[in-house]
């Protein structure tokens, strides 16, 4: 089915895979926005920061927590809630991120971080958000609209990486924008629809998901986030189980789950998501961890990152993510742009 373009397309409806494909002119996209709306603006005495946000607005924040978690002073803190932690004050800043600008979690937060006098920062493409922002004359990042959230990571990361070199909470010379578009351009052919399955390892790791349980592993401090990346892109793109953890901790716990129904392990199949970044102590935890697992589970699949720089890095995986989501997506016979079930919920919340 996967080399059947006419079949692809006529199950990705919406064309989820042509948005898959543009995410490096959204990225391109999103620095321009972001140098326009907030180049040169400083705030000062920040002493830590919180990214409040849900769901594909808020996995932004918590990329840029996992890449600089070495890199800076600052601590930074992703709230995922109606209301922000105890700690925030006037030396907090704010990114409150929405790209509908409707999320009512986020407006929650954004008004509490207003009553407790935090600098605050706004990223959204429209909504009660935008009202708001302008209004109380905050600093506002607008960035187009019309994209599922969870395929407009581009303007939920890199406005906020840029907002936070701006403040000189990240240094910029980690974290080139212009290489990683590049490398992303580069990277998206080898997982085009017009690939085929067996030069296409995006269509042939979802080959291997289809009616299968995906478990996916990263490391943490390296690509935990990424794992629960593809978690959730497997879940909404392909309307499809999939669970998510990270090394070390997994092998602390959830490493003794395999002791069970051996039927029930046979349709499991682990995602590594590997990284020469690896400390010579997960290498061997990991080798081991494969060793005991391999004969346990329906199969094991290494993902190594490619690219130079842990940017890099980062979006090779998360493209690779994208791809095989919307692959299974076709392969399950599911519209990867629907969500009718997230639409049920918040229908039945208002």
């Amino acid at each position: 089915m996967l080399n059947d373009i006419n079949k692809i397309k006529q199950i990705d409806k919406s064309n989820m895979l042509n948005l898959i494909f543009e995410l490096p002119e959204n990225c391109e996209e999103a620095v321009k926005i972001a140098y326009k709306c907030i180049k040169g603006h400083r705030y000062h005495n920040i002493f830590n920061v919180v990214v409040t946000g849900m769901g594909g607005s808020a996995i932004g924040g918590d990329l840029i927590r996992m890449l600089t978690l070495n890199e800076v002073n600052v601590p930074i803190t992703i709230n995922r809630d109606y209301s922000l932690p105890q700690f925030v004050d006037d030396k907090t800043l704010v990114v409150a991120s929405s790209y509908s600008g409707n999320t009512e979690e986020t407006l929650a937060a954004y008004d509490e971080a207003v009553r407790r006098k935090a600098k605050i920062l706004a990223i959204t493409s429209g909504g009660q958000l935008k009202k708001k922002a302008m209004e109380d004359e905050i600093p506002l990042i607008t960035i187009p609209g019309g994209l599922p959230p969870r395929a407009a990571l581009g303007y939920s990361f890199f406005p906020m990486l840029i907002a936070m070199q701006e403040q000189g909470i990240i240094s910029q010379k980690h974290f080139n924008s212009d290489e990683v578009i590049q490398f992303l351009k580069e990277t998206r052919n080898c997982f085009k629809p017009e690939i085929p399955v067996e030069d296409n390892p995006a269509k042939a790791l979802a080959e291997k998901l289809y009616k299968k349980l995906p478990i996916i592993y990263g490391i943490s401090g390296i690509n935990d986030i990424v794992a629960a990346r593809w978690k959730a892109q497997i879940n909404e793109n392909a309307k499809h189980p999939a669970f998510c953890n990270a090394f070390p901790e997994l092998d602390h716990n959830e490493i003794m789950g395999y002791e069970g129904d051996k039927d029930l392990l046979s349709f499991m199949e682990i995602i590594l998501l590997r990284s020469s970044l690896e400390s010579d102590r997960i290498k061997k935890r990991i080798d081991i961890t494969i060793d005991i697992l391999k004969e346990k589970v329906g199969g094991i699949t290494q993902i190594w990152a490619k690219g130079n720089t842990p940017l890099e890095m980062m979006f090779y995986h998360i493209m690779f993510a994208d791809y095989v989501s919307a692959y299974l997506a076709v392969l399950n016979e599911k519209d990867p742009i629907e969500i009718k079930s997230i639409d049920k919920l918040k229908s039945e919340l208002k």
